[in-house]
């Protein structure tokens, strides 16, 4: 495991201000268009950005096309170029041969164009889709790599980037498969900005009444169909007690508001706020304001709802890839932070007698905040653009 933060950057700064010059520095990003790749790469840049001049720091990213991913990262003022973004499944299908086949050689020829046109000092990937093509090309191009594994149970692409990375950080100490010598944990990237919020300004943006606990339904970026349809069918018993805040992903949110309309007792209506997503100041607000949070289990969503302290119950979707959210989940709730409910396990009565009993036992509540904020990382993206400002530097 890595120092302190704060004291190895108060090190980093006056090992700088020794160098004659500060070195330039091109750094070309890699991985996915979720959000749970995203976030935590526009958390790193923050971080660059605060650590080196602006003169001296040029950043790219290659990807699949990502409507969502580019217009994180262009707020970012970063350049981005765009690949097909083929991908290798664990399972035989179709689209795997055309993606075999075509994608990932175009793949992989475009890459090393681009490698050759930007000329990166170092890549840093994400992994997930179009991450293998970049950084095979940079393997043979000799451009280091350093990789970044969100999950307990690691993505089939970082499994492979992994093998010539040169160094690999970690978001949970129990992550599987790397080789321990190139390891180094430093936790989930987040934007510190969403610890920042502020409750006034969120009863402001979301007209909370603040008259009962409130409760967030977050299913990330992408949504929760499931957990969507589950807040529906108890949505009236819920709000007797809580006040619910529900973010149901962009591409349900009408479906949701709908229904609700038709489900929900006109009396209670003040106590449900619904939204398909949320940006960073309402996401920030959000957590100032919410006392609980129930949610999937991806690493970003987990070391966010960390970072809050708030305690949460987490349902893991079971169709993730090599069963990285129940992984994650479990070992988030192994130290005390949180509950997990199976989605298979997710029925009414279970949950409202959950959720109940901790509202009835507030001691409880405040054991899982403080264990929350004690595994939070919120120095993550800070030790990881200390971490690649030294290796390029020293």
């Amino acid at each position: 495991m890595i120092g302190d933060p704060e004291l190895d950057a108060n090190t980093l700064d006056a090992r700088l201000r020794g160098h004659d010059s500060e070195p330039f520095m091109k750094i070309l990003f890699t991985g996915g268009g979720t959000g749970g790749h995203v976030f935590p790469l526009v958390a790193i840049i923050r971080e660059l950005r605060r650590m080196t001049s602006e003169d001296n720091l040029n950043l790219f990213y290659v990807g699949p096309k990502d409507e969502f991913a580019e217009i994180l990262l262009r707020q970012e003022d970063v350049k981005i170029y765009n690949i097909p973004g083929g991908k290798i499944r664990r399972y035989f299908a179709f689209e795997t041969l055309i993606d075999i086949f075509y994608k990932l050689p175009i793949d992989f020829i475009k890459s090393f164009y681009l490698l050759l046109k930007i000329k990166p000092t170092l890549i840093f990937s994400k992994g997930g889709t179009g991450s293998l093509a970049v950084c095979y090309a940079g393997k043979f191009l000799k451009i280091p790599i350093f990789l970044h594994e969100s999950d307990v149970a690691p993505g089939l692409s970082n499994r492979i980037i992994s093998q010539f990375a040169k160094k690999i950080f970690i978001s949970f100490p129990k992550t599987e498969f790397f080789d321990l010598e190139k390891t180094v944990l430093t936790g989930n990237p987040i934007r510190k900005e969403l610890l920042e919020g502020d409750i006034e300004k969120a009863k402001e943006l979301f007209n909370l009444t603040l008259e009962k606990p409130i409760i967030l339904f977050w299913g990330a970026s992408l949504g929760a169909e499931f957990i969507n349809d589950f807040v529906l069918r108890i949505l009236n018993e819920l709000l007797e007690k809580f006040e619910i805040i529900h973010i149901t992903g962009k591409e349900k949110l009408k479906e949701v508001e709908n229904e609700s309309l038709i489900v929900i007792n006109k009396d209670l209506e003040k106590y449900y706020h619904v939204f398909g997503f949320l940006d960073e100041e309402k996401l920030k607000a959000v957590f100032s304001a919410t006392d609980f949070i129930i949610s999937r289990s991806g690493a970003s969503s987990i070391f966010e709802i960390a970072g809050s302290g708030k305690p949460s119950i987490l349902v893991p979707l079971p169709s993730a890839a090599f069963n990285h959210q129940a992984k994650n989940a479990y070992a988030y709730a192994d130290i005390g932070a949180s509950l997990v409910i199976e989605q298979s396990n997710l029925t009414p009565n279970f949950f409202l007698d959950k959720i109940n009993y901790l509202f009835m036992h507030p001691e409880k509540l405040e054991q899982m905040k403080t264990e929350a904020l004690r595994f939070s990382k919120p120095l993550a993206a800070k030790s990881i653009a200390r971490e690649i400002i030294e290796y390029l530097t020293f």
